[in-house]
């Protein structure tokens, strides 16, 4: 109630601020005229701890009389909340092992309730232990703080010989300081119990047995190991390795990640004829090291016992490849080389038989019992099938197994180059002006397939011009070129200029080309070589024809 010491007659009160008409709207109201204030509805102090109002006395007309004065109104706090666990979920964990009284993690309510009064003085108990062995209180919560911790043995707390590795704790906060009045809230702890590195791995047998067939590589066997720690941890993970009877490194051992077994593989194919049979001893070890007072013990070694079986394998040349040098064109049925092939199955006293595999010229020949390669054609260094100076064949040897195993040699021929080849002229045509004011008609070259010294420098000469007068001559540039040069102006036709290159070989080969010369009329940067007069051509040639008709008719 509010008081005016002056009286009331006249006058009446006047109430606002929040709560009453400013939101939340209603909530108080005050008898205008004897001055007591009222709530309308319940109130939640959760929602609103405090309100601040005023009250002022106004007259008949609402002049304001006296005021405003403040008037607060605290809520008092009810144990109307329950407490609650907003942080979940709640998981911890915890190494096994762990020494009593560890602990593994905090549990916390929260109650809206007034933090000063009991009604939000919390306290922890643990209603449910899941599973409850090796011991039904395997934790204990410290009722204040929260705390979970452990309260048995390291002993107990063995995850390998737990039911579970995962406990779930039901967790209870009451309020109003436990008491039985107090309102209670429930969570779930979920506890895992952490593996560590305390068994070592152990090979499920001592010895192991595997058969692999000479010459094949890949997985032989698979090695099986037991570890009871945890599978997802690398303290269960294994690691392999051969301590011992792989010198050559035959083999490896790999750890397949699904099974945690060692996967034993031959790297190098393996000789029956050298060792038919292998004893490796391998060891397992974890990713993770061992705990100090753990040890690897025999059971983490295991001997495999690998015995090769003998295959039927291909002879092998000695060498391979086989080199040789020969000169080209060497007489058809001349002897190469003899070859050599040796059959790895020393045991067997098989034969060995000889044939051609790959000849691309068809120039080789081999006797199929002694070895022996010959030419069944010339061979030709300016050969397609010659490639740098080298021809290439292949050659099989073929056992007497069953079934005949065949093993492939590769033969490579240096041909020598032999002066075989005459050289080539070119150009063979050139065209002139029968006006022309320069009469160096064209530069010719030669060429030769064959080596140096069967090449250039190359003579250059003209055959013997026919007429009184000479029309024509040839001057060397260099090596490889020369020439050719009008001595005077031609009329328009069409001349063959005979002549003959030779090459430096010992002995040297000439070859005579025509060179064909046409005289055109040129009239405005325009050259007009048809309709040309009668050919012309030298005495030399017409002379050479006449000879041999003559020889022929001989």
């Amino acid at each position: 109630q509010v008081i005016r010491s002056e009286g009331t007659e006249g006058v009446k009160f006047r109430l606002s601020g929040k709560g009453v008409d400013q939101d939340p709207k209603g909530i108080f109201r005050i008898n205008e005229m004897n001055g007591d204030v009222s709530v309308t509805r319940t109130l939640d102090r959760e929602a609103i701890a405090n309100y601040e109002l005023e009250v002022e006395v106004v007259d008949m007309n609402g002049k304001t009389m006296d005021g405003p004065v403040r008037l607060d109104i605290s809520v008092i706090d009810q144990n109307d909340n329950r407490p609650m666990f907003k942080e979940g979920p709640y998981i911890g964990h915890v190494m096994e092992g762990s020494a009593t009284g560890t602990t593994v993690m905090r549990m916390a309510a929260f109650d809206a309730d007034d933090a000063s009064t009991d009604n939000a003085l919390l306290r922890y108990n643990i209603l449910r232990q899941t599973p409850t062995k090796p011991s039904p209180n395997m934790f204990y919560i410290d009722p204040e703080k929260g705390d979970i911790v452990t309260v048995v043995s390291p002993a107990l707390l063995d995850r390998e010989t737990m039911e579970s590795p995962k406990y779930e704790l039901v967790i209870e906060a009451k309020d109003m300081g436990g008491m039985d009045v107090g309102l209670t809230g429930t969570a779930t702890a979920t506890i895992l119990i952490d593996d560590k590195n305390d068994h070592a791995p152990e090979f499920t047998k001592k010895e192991f047995q595997a058969t692999v067939k000479e010459g094949v590589t890949g997985v032989i066997v698979n090695l099986t190991v037991g570890d009871r720690d945890d599978p997802a941890t690398g303290a269960w993970r294994a690691v392999y390795s051969i301590i011992n009877g792989n010198p050559g490194q035959s083999f490896e051992i790999h750890t397949n990640p699904q099974t945690n077994e060692g996967m034993l593989s031959v790297v190098k194919p393996l000789d029956y004829e050298i060792s038919a049979f292998h004893t490796l001893l391998i060891k397992v070890e974890n990713e993770d090291p061992l705990i100090p007072d753990i040890a690897y013990g025999p059971s983490s070694t295991a001997t495999v016992q690998i015995t090769v079986e003998d295959v039927n394998e291909g002879p092998v040349f000695h060498p391979n490849p086989m080199a040789v040098t020969k000169q080209e064109n060497i007489p058809v049925g001349s002897v190469v080389l003899t070859v050599n092939a040796t059959d790895p199955d020393t045991l067997q006293h098989q034969t060995i038989r000889y044939s051609v595999h790959k000849d691309p010229a068809g120039w080789l020949e081999i006797n199929p019992t002694n070895g022996t390669v010959g030419t069944t054609a010339v061979l030709d260094r300016e050969s397609p099938f010659v490639q740098n100076n080298v021809y290439t064949a292949l050659f099989l040897a073929i056992d007497s197994g069953n079934p005949p195993a065949t093993g492939t040699g590769t033969l490579h021929i240096t041909l020598e180059d032999v002066n075989d080849n005459v050289p080539s002229l070119y150009p063979t045509l050139a065209k002139v002006c029968d006006d022309a004011k320069d009469l160096r008609v064209v530069v010719l070259g030669a060429s030769d397939k064959d080596l140096h010294p069967n090449t250039d420098p190359f003579k250059f000469e003209l055959s013997k011009q026919s007429g009184p007068d000479k029309l024509w001559r040839i001057n060397r540039l260099n090596n490889t070129h020369a020439q050719v040069i009008l001595l005077q102006n031609l009329k328009k036709a069409n001349y063959n200029i005979p002549i003959s290159v030779t090459d430096s070989g010992k002995p040297p080969l000439t070859n005579t080309t025509e060179l064909r010369l046409q005289v055109c009329t040129c009239k405005k940067s325009k050259m007009d070589c048809s309709a040309t007069d009668a050919l012309h051509i030298s005495l030399t040639l017409i002379l050479l024809s006449l000879l041999s008709l003559f020889c022929k008719s001989l």
